[in-house]
């Protein structure tokens, strides 16, 4: 005979057990199989139904896939791609061929204004993502990346990015813990969480390490700090900075683009950087980290990002001693680690070694 406490602790088990299969039903990414197992769940489980129900509107709002309409201007190159030529569609999977991205600007979740690039980044990804698939049933979700990443740990990598705030905003994780170890720096801890998350997820399809990470977005943009400034303003300390619940969604607006960027290049697809109202929101907050972490010691230096705004790092008194001038997405690559100190393009005025202190400290701050 079965109490109704070990029928509470099996409905447990299933409901930890399925809850992937929740999210991953949502996009679509379950076998018939497991769809009825979902089913069956849903019809004596309220808060899955529920869930699941949040997970289906997020779908329509986030997952845009290739339409007709008018394609966007690609950014600047970071180097040189090979181009295919059109008729040689296949070699073009596998030696460069550039599309051009023929969506429309993906619709982003509404969110608050401090929350509005993260859902644009989060919108843009979403939209790459089916060209992962290629042609004819070629998976391209194996292509080389970044780091000694394929798309599958990039995608996986943002999972375990994204959690940090997530957890701080009371959203559960989308893959078990890592627990910390005693007087472990968060450098550490942080190399092996994501090293954790991705050997989880290789574990499992593509599309289900894509329905996690669209699963765990959505939960983010759903949260009341995503919606409330006020409740946004509160600080926490996440990978060793401590900012406002409003600046670290920008940070991970930030490495949610450059990531979708890494992806696109690797499948050869040009990738629009974020509209102008989202950069400026980015590389004001870069500014703003590039400035504390250069203190008084370097020389002043006037540092402009066109179009965007002009500063004086350094030693906030004494005359300027030299000026530099970057576009404002080569800087947002420069601090993202995707350019070197002497290769990003640049225009630079008096004292050298002061230009050069400015440019090596922004390249250290990448941690992506």
């Amino acid at each position: 005979m079965t109490t109704d406490h070990e029928h509470d602790h099996g409905h447990d088990r299933d409901h930890d057990g399925l809850r992937d299969l929740v999210a991953a039903s949502a996009f679509d990414a379950v076998t018939p199989a497991e769809k009825e197992t979902v089913a069956r769940h849903l019809d004596g489980c309220a808060e899955c139904a529920a869930e699941a129900e949040r997970l289906r509107e997020t779908v329509r709002l986030l997952d845009v896939p290739p339409g007709e309409g008018a394609g966007w201007e690609p950014p600047p190159s970071r180097g040189p791609m090979v181009e295919a030529e059109p008729d040689h569609v296949v070699a073009g999977l596998f030696r460069g061929r550039r599309p051009q991205w023929e969506s429309p600007r993906p619709a982003a979740t509404p969110v608050a204004a401090h929350a509005a690039a993260y859902a644009g980044s989060v919108a843009s990804l979403t939209a790459l993502l089916p060209h992962v698939y290629g042609r004819w049933g070629y998976d391209r979700w194996k292509v080389p990346v970044v780091h000694d990443w394929d798309v599958q740990s990039t995608l996986a990598h943002l999972v375990a990015a994204d959690e940090q705030l997530a957890l701080a905003l009371g959203v559960d994780a989308q893959v078990p813990p890592s627990p910390a170890e005693d007087g472990e720096p968060w450098g550490a801890y942080w190399d092996r969480r994501t090293a954790d998350v991705i050997r989880h997820e290789r574990r499992h399809s593509p599309e289900r390490t894509r329905a996690a990470w669209a699963a765990q977005c959505a939960a983010l943009l759903a949260t009341p700090e995503a919606h409330d400034p006020e409740r946004a303003a509160r600080a926490v300390e996440l990978m060793g900075m401590r900012l406002p619940v409003a600046d670290h969604f920008t940070v991970r607006a930030f490495e949610t683009w450059i990531h979708t960027d890494d992806i696109g290049r690797a499948l050869g697809i040009p990738v629009p950087p974020p509209p102008a109202a989202h950069l400026e929101r980015l590389v004001r907050l870069a500014v703003s980290v590039l400035g504390q972490a250069l203190g008084p010691a370097v020389p002043p230096v006037r540092f402009t990002l066109t179009g965007i705004d002009e500063w004086t790092l350094g030693a906030g008194t004494g005359p300027v001693r030299a000026g530099l001038v970057l576009d404002p997405v080569d800087f947002c690559f420069l601090a993202g680690g995707r350019s070197a100190p002497d290769a990003v393009p640049h225009t630079a005025t008096g004292d050298a070694a002061a230009v050069r202190d400015v440019l090596e400290r922004t390249a250290s701050l990448a941690w992506l």
